[in-house]
């Protein structure tokens, strides 16, 4: 009657192994579990974007966005600015200051403006440096015009 279940049911006899067929299939199963991790670490750091890949090593990051030229008068217009919390501390450590990363980042963002004025022969003491409108955008995003 057992024979007649376990054949009803698929159930087949375990298969008798030798102890180094065992320790060998353990080590094939421990390989390929750790390959499978291996894989899928590499999986989740190709689908990692610029910004989170420098965060997850803690390097500073920054980009340009997007750059905005007012169509009216094209003297004015702003830089849309990303970054990480170790470009700040980057810059907090080099003696920037501000009350707020986005104040941090725009006092770099004028100085780095301002030199690149003065090497193409601008005399930047002539100009004026505008305003700061801080918008929060939620999500973590600021906006600053």
């Amino acid at each position: 009657m057992k024979k007649f279940v376990k054949k009803l049911f698929g159930i087949k006899e375990p298969i008798v192994r030798t102890e180094e067929d065992r320790r060998r299939a353990e080590e094939i199963g421990q390989l390929a579990a750790e390959e499978s991790k291996r894989l899928a670490e590499e999986r989740r750091i190709a689908n990692l974007t610029p910004k989170e890949l420098a965060t997850e090593k803690k390097e500073p990051w920054v980009q340009v966005l997007d750059t905005h030229i007012n169509k009216d008068n094209v003297r004015n217009g702003f830089f849309e600015l990303d970054w990480n919390e170790y470009f700040v501390l980057q810059l907090r450590e080099a003696g920037y200051k501000g009350d707020s990363e986005e104040a941090v980042v725009d006092a770099w963002f004028g100085e780095l403006c301002r030199n690149v004025g003065n090497e193409a022969g601008v005399n930047m003491n002539q100009r004026g440096a505008g305003y700061i409108n801080v918008n929060n955008l939620g999500d973590g995003r600021t906006e600053v015009s």
